[in-house]
Formats: C-alpha cells, structure tokens, sequence
C-alpha cells in the first residue's frame, strides 16, 4: 500500500487541523534535454568575481542537470582540469576555448566561441 502523504514530505509543515490535508512537493521539473545538433552554446572567457583567475565559461545549455553534469564531466575530462555545472552553465578552469570547441563540435553541438 502506497502512502502518498509520507511524514518525511511534510517536514516544513509545522501543524495541520486537516485530517485529508495533501501536502503538496512541488517538484520541479526540468527542461527535457534537446539534442547535440539543436543545442545552441555559446564559450567563452570570463574573469569576473573570480579574482581575476580565468574561466571558460559554456552557457546556453537546455536539459537536464544530469545531462549538464556528464557533458561537463567530458569537458573537464578532455581539458584535464577542474571546474563545476550549475544553473545551465559549465565553468573549466583556465583558458581552453579552442579545446571545449573542438570537444563540442566533435560530439555534435553546435558551438561557438564569443
């Protein structure tokens, strides 16, 4: 038997009077991931608020996070470097434009440098 109104889903909520109250989630859902060929993104160098450290900056990602997250692994991969993904962005540490364009094109997107 499936309890939809599991006490670990209403953590936030302090006290309720209503015996049939549904606690609602809200979950929330992610873009459905286009493909290489549709994607648009854009590369770029970027030093701002990072103490003047160097970053190249992939923006213009449309999908899912873990979708993000294993391109930025591949990126970070081919770079040999580290960096991070959030908010439809990937962040490589250092200047590799011309290699995260090479990387992008090679496995179908369409790129292009800013």
């Amino acid at each position: 038997m499936a309890n939809d109104n599991d006490w670990k889903d209403r953590l936030a909520v302090v006290y309720s009077t209503n015996p049939d109250y549904k606690y609602d989630t809200a979950a929330v859902e992610e873009d459905e991931t286009l493909p290489p060929g549709k994607q648009n993104l854009r590369i770029k160098l970027d030093k701002r608020h990072r103490n003047g450290k160097v970053v190249t900056l992939v923006t213009g990602f449309v999908g899912k996070s873990a979708d993000l997250k294993s391109l930025a692994k591949v990126l970070k991969t081919a770079c040999g470097v580290g960096g991070s993904e959030k908010d439809g962005e990937i962040l490589i540490q250092g200047n590799h434009c011309d290699k995260v364009l090479a990387v992008l094109t090679r496995e179908g997107y369409k790129a292009r440098i800013i």
